[in-house]
Order: structure tokens, then sequence, then C-alpha cells
């Protein structure tokens, strides 16, 4: 593996910890019609990842299919629904502004589940992340340095908030900077292990990179109708969930044209 793209997987989790530092410069915590604002803005972000850089290269690999070149994307995106399905139905977790837990019961505090509830999204965002480089690494046209690279500033980008909306909440619970800090961080921390896991993968089984890249982006799609739309969408003032949601959804596409 490159430098190049060890510095790309490691990129999204940088982004991570930035917003899990707020926690260290912001007195306040944050009101629910920001979270809201941030929700929405990562669920652009992904969106837009999901159609640029995960599903229209899964097509572009499987040219030599002819018409039959949905498949892979196709068969891809639901096994990437699938699988956070039952992640979603086997790992206790609490998503914000909501008292009950999901998945099975535990004994896990609500902060540790908060925790699990981001983890459970970045999984996606990591493999994304790691099967677009791993595309490149094999070579093929359908993916450049810089598209991998757009993909990656990206999901940096959107990060950011992420981390944030997990350590101001628990700082705002009474917890300590730090502890507020390193749950943050640690939500992350799966992005570049999972990262890594799938450019392994994938650069032993380089014909199932369509399959791969389409995987990915049906595990980041169900993240944002299941977690991120209710969560932008709820309360009032819901409208600004939805202008974030564009703002996002149009950076990460300028992003992916322009870079890629």
């Amino acid at each position: 593996m490159t430098l190049y793209v060890f510095l790309g997987i490691m990129i999204p989790f940088a982004g991570t910890l930035l917003g899990a530092a707020c926690v260290f410069f912001m007195k306040k915590s944050m009101s629910d019609r920001l979270q809201r604002a941030l929700s929405g803005f990562a669920a652009g972000v992904m969106v837009a990842a999901s159609v640029w850089s995960l599903l229209i290269p899964s097509i572009e690999f499987s040219e030599g299919m002819g018409k039959l070149s949905f498949i892979p994307a196709a068969a891809g995106f639901l096994l990437g629904m699938i699988f956070l399905l039952l992640l979603d139905h086997i790992i206790p977790h609490l998503h914000r502004n909501v008292n009950e837990a999901e998945g099975p019961r535990s004994r896990l505090g609500r902060s540790a589940m908060m925790v699990l509830a981001v983890t459970l999204h970045n999984i996606p965002e990591g493999m994304a992340v790691g099967v677009v480089f791993a595309g490149f690494l094999t070579g093929n046209t359908e993916i450049s340095a810089m598209g991998a690279l757009a993909l990656s500033l990206g999901i940096a980008i959107q990060n950011f908030p992420e981390g944030a909306i997990i350590s101001m909440p628990l700082r705002a619970e009474g917890n300590k900077k730090s502890r507020a800090f390193l749950s943050g961080a640690a939500s992350g921390i799966v992005e570049p292990l999972g990262a890594l896991l799938t450019v392994a993968a994938a650069s032993l089984v380089v014909p199932a990179i369509p399959y791969f890249l389409s995987f990915a982006a049906g595990a980041m799609l169900y993240v944002v109708v299941e977690e991120l739309i209710p969560e932008m969408s709820a309360g009032n003032h819901s409208n600004v969930g939805t202008v974030f949601f564009a703002v996002g959804f149009v950076l990460m596409m300028i992003l992916d044209v322009a870079l890629g």
C-alpha cells in the first residue's frame, strides 16, 4: 500500500478528530436546530458520494456486460442495505434525541450506546473510502487518484460535524472534556480500520470491485434514510435540515466532478 493511499484513508478520521475537539473550544452545547443542519449536511454528502463516487463507477466497471452492467450495482446495493439492516438489529445503539435504544437489550450506558450509533454508520463510510482506493490501486481508469481523494475529503468534511455531535452532547451531560473527546474520536476509528480491510479484500478479488462499490453505496444510503433524514426532519424548522442537505449534496458533487 502506498503512502498516498494510507494518508487518503486517514483523512476522514482526521475530520472526526477535529470535530470531536470542538469540545475543548465551544462552551455551549449545540442547539437542536444546528444539529439538524449538520445531520442534513452529512446526509447530502453521503447521498452524492453514493451516486458519483460509488454507483456510477460500479456501472462503469461493468461496461463489458453490456446492457446487464447494472447487475453488480443493483446486487451490491441491496446487499449493502441488508448488511446494515442486520447490524442495526444486532448492535445495541441509541440515536440522538431518542430515549429508547435499538438492537438487543444491553447494560451499556446512554453515552456508550450513542457512540455505537455513530460507529455503526461510520462502517459504510470506511468501506466506501477503502473500495475506491482499492479501485485506484488496480489501475482502473474509472477511479483516479484525485477522484479517490475527493471522496476522502467529502467524508472528512461531513465527519467534522459528526464528531462534534457526539462530543458536545456528552460534555453537556456532565462528562469531562477529555472523555467526551475520546468518545467522539472512538466513533470514527472504525473508518480507517474498515477502509484498510476493504482495500485488502477488494485488491485480492479485483473482479468483485463493482460489487464492493455498490455495497458501500447501499450501506451508506441505509444510514441516510434510517437515521439522518429522521434526525434532520425532527421538530420545528425542519427546512433547515433540507437546506443543508442540498449544500452537502452540491459540495460533494463538485468535489467529485472537479477532482475526479
